[in-house]
């Protein structure tokens, strides 16, 4: 049997613009919760939105866009931690048919540069800065250097740790609230003449992906991707308007915007904001004080919260489901998410945001083997294949290969960038993940690693994945990532870097017995590293180039 499956056909697809939808949702559940944002500051109250009262802000936001004369298929960045705002410029650009452009947090100068010059971005808005980011500085110098940026507007103090920006230095910056003055210049039906003008096919959100190499591309996501997308996710995970989705996960990833926010309003569940950036103590209050139902996370979330010492003391008992997604989970995490915090439907959720971004999907039926080992079958409406790399036939169940997906999630393409698209997507429509997998004989899907993250040492090729598997077994680590570094003799070795538990202690003679007799002698780790932490991409992925260059400079390979 072939490593081929498809999803489910009879399942229909939105066939409606984010903006409708949207106002749809709004009208069928007026009064309930849509939007709550957890206080920054000690003491404050929470901030909330009725989807009648989130629709009206949308709408007030859309006109001063109008205002300002941004036409459809404008872009439009946010530069922003997670904020109520955020959510409300994602609706409001979706309604004017502008282009929302994600600007990752965690960019400087330079990168924000390439990316408003890449795409033509012809408005930014942006946080005040913090005591990470001095995004004021960075956005002003961005306004001096590309012409193509006519409209600097940053948003209002958002709380802790946040610094004013000071008087607009030019007639091109704008506060928020000077922005949505300019509504009052803009009649409703001209908003109304534009919704209508626009198509679910358009191109509605660009997200540069965090490329190892080189500098990022940009995915081009139209309505019909992302709206899609979210909704299909949202109807395997049960939703209702009785859900509230906690979201720690960041906004300028898929992984917030998509699989949170559109997901979530789809169905006219509620969205709670639990702080700017993630801490796990933040997340599990959300769930305790808002009544969350599901909550999100990549797997190192998950590690943190149930490391928390005083995790016992949380009241999860409201929740059911989740998501864990952005990098492979664990056994034993997964096992005590169920388990410890009654996650009973918790699914892993697998693809990529050229896939807008998932593509297949593990469902609260499948057994705990199933949820733990596999990341799911293919979802509905779309297609996947396992190939080999080198000459692109579809292999056998069971064999390695790359991962391949077919269907209306698959990107519009990289924005401005057509050789790139056509190295991505085949002639046929199938999407190439970089990742290796195979195929069980029921459609489930394991991931075995990155392509660039497998490792050959001395001709034998070995799957990361499946040590670190084994090594989150020893009673002493927290967490571990295994990467390839050089050697000589044989080509490249194996590196274990591990966190450990509070209070343990591990060396490399440790980590070396314990593998001794259980893995193939290949398999054992040449070098451990002991770590406090592991660098992260903002969407919470384990930068492992980044661990491999350090190193190969501190072991002088």
């Amino acid at each position: 049997m072939l490593s081929y499956t498809a999803g489910d056909t009879d399942v229909p697809l939105l066939e409606e613009t984010i903006g409708a939808n949207f106002e749809r949702v709004a009208a069928r559940f007026p009064l309930r919760d849509a939007l709550i944002e957890a206080a920054v500051v000690p003491g404050d109250e929470a901030r909330r939105w009725s989807y009648e009262k989130l629709n009206d802000d949308v709408d007030r936001l859309a006109r001063a866009l109008l205002a300002m004369g941004v036409a459809k298929g404008d872009r439009v960045g946010i530069w922003s931690p997670n904020c109520a705002e955020w959510t409300i410029l994602q609706y409001a650009t979706a309604k004017v048919g502008a282009i929302l452009v994600n600007v990752n947090p965690a960019y400087r100068s330079h990168e924000l540069e390439f990316v408003v010059r890449q795409n033509g971005m012809r408005m930014l808005v942006a946080a005040p800065s913090d005591k990470n980011s001095d995004y004021v500085a960075m956005a002003r110098e961005a306004l001096t250097s590309c012409p193509e940026l006519r409209e600097l507007v940053f948003l209002p103090d958002l709380g802790l740790d946040m610094l004013n920006a000071g008087e607009p230095q030019t007639d091109a910056e704008l506060t928020y609230a000077e922005l949505l003055k300019r509504a009052d210049d803009v009649v409703p039906s001209a908003l109304k003449a534009r919704m209508a003008e626009l198509d679910p096919h358009d191109p509605i959100n660009l997200q540069y992906t965090s490329g190892t190499t080189g500098f990022p591309k940009g995915a081009t996501l139209t309505h019909h991707n992302i709206l899609n997308n979210g909704n299909q996710i949202g109807r395997l995970l049960g939703y209702t308007e009785r859900d509230r989705v906690v979201l720690p996960v960041p906004f300028y990833h898929c992984f917030g915007m998509v699989i949170g926010n559109l997901n979530a309003m789809s169905f006219g569940a509620a969205t709670i904001i639990p702080g700017r950036g993630f801490t796990p103590a933040a997340a599990l209050e959300a769930v305790q004080d808002f009544g969350g139902t599901s909550l999100y996370g990549v797997p190192t979330m998950f590690i943190a919260e149930l490391a928390l010492p005083d995790f016992a003391s949380y009241d999860l008992s409201t929740l059911r489901t989740g998501v864990m997604a952005g990098s492979l989970c664990p056994i034993e995490v997964m096992e005590r998410v169920i388990a410890e915090m009654n996650m009973r439907d918790v699914a892993i959720c697998y693809g990529m945001t050229e896939t807008s971004p998932v593509s297949t999907m593990t469902l609260a039926a499948d057994t705990l083997e199933q949820r733990t080992t596999t990341v799911g079958r293919t979802m509905p409406r779309l297609e996947s294949k396992i190939v080999d790399p080198g000459t692109g036939e579809t292999l056998e169940r069971g064999g390695i290969g790359e991962l391949c997906t077919r269907g209306y999630a698959v990107m519009a393409g990289y924005w401005g960038q057509p050789e790139k698209t056509a190295e991505a997507i085949d002639d046929d429509g199938w999407m190439h993940t970089g990742d290796l997998a195979r195929m069980d004989p029921d459609g489930f899907i394991i991931i075995e690693g990155r392509m660039k993250d497998m490792v050959i040492r001395g001709g034998e090729n070995i799957y990361p994945r499946e040590i670190e598997e084994f090594l989150y077994r020893h009673p002493a680590i927290q967490d571990v990532q295994v990467v390839g570094v050089p050697d000589p003799k044989y080509g490249e070795e194996l590196m274990a870097c591990i966190i450990l538990k509070p209070g343990a202690a591990l060396d490399l003679e440790g980590v070396q017995e314990f593998c001794r007799g259980k893995l193939a002698h290949y398999k054992i780790p040449r070098y451990v590293d002991i770590r406090e932490s592991f660098p992260m991409t903002v969407s919470g992925k384990v930068r492992k180039i980044d661990m491999r260059e350090e190193a190969i400079a501190r072991l002088g390979l």
